[in-house]
């Protein structure tokens, strides 16, 4: 779709469509109402400057586990190296993943577009030894990054 015809769609269209790229209810909503952006460098500036803290959790409960096997989307697309890793990585990103999740109670959440499974294994790694109110910005910022991918992926035509 272009930019243009984002900007036409019926408000409910538009929601509709940015909760494809994440899936928080009130992110979708605030930027859907700011509607028409001039470029795509506004809706990024317009998408970063709307999402919250409180977005965090909704757009979590959107996104599989780094190393799970997502057959298409975005996710999918993202994670392609992921795909393609060895036994021993992807099992090393199961067990991260887990202990992951015990320790913050959330899925571990990266931009994994262009990146390896083993920079993705040592990022999770590393991220083990932030403190929760760390960790929460870490996963906001790169909640970010992956808006602001899949927002330019989706008006690219």
């Amino acid at each position: 779709m272009t930019l243009q015809l984002f900007n036409d769609l019926s408000s409910a269209e538009a929601e509709r469509v940015l909760l494809a790229c994440c899936s928080a209810p009130r992110w979708a909503r605030v930027v859907a109402a700011r509607r028409p952006f001039p470029s795509v460098d506004a809706l990024q500036a317009a998408a970063a400057d709307a999402l919250r803290d409180s977005d965090l959790d909704d757009a979590l409960d959107g996104h599989p586990r780094i190393g799970d096997r997502v057959s298409s989307g975005d996710s999918a697309r993202e994670q392609a190296a992921v795909s393609a890793a060895g036994d021993e990585v992807r099992d090393a990103l199961a067990l991260g993943n887990r202990a992951y999740e015990a320790r913050f109670g959330h899925v571990y959440l990266v931009c994994a577009s262009g990146r390896s499974a083993e920079d993705l294994l040592a990022t999770l790694q590393a991220r083990l030894a932030n403190d929760p109110a760390t960790e929460r910005k870490v996963a906001l910022g790169e909640l970010a990054d992956i808006n602001r991918l899949r927002l330019a992926r989706l008006v690219a035509s």
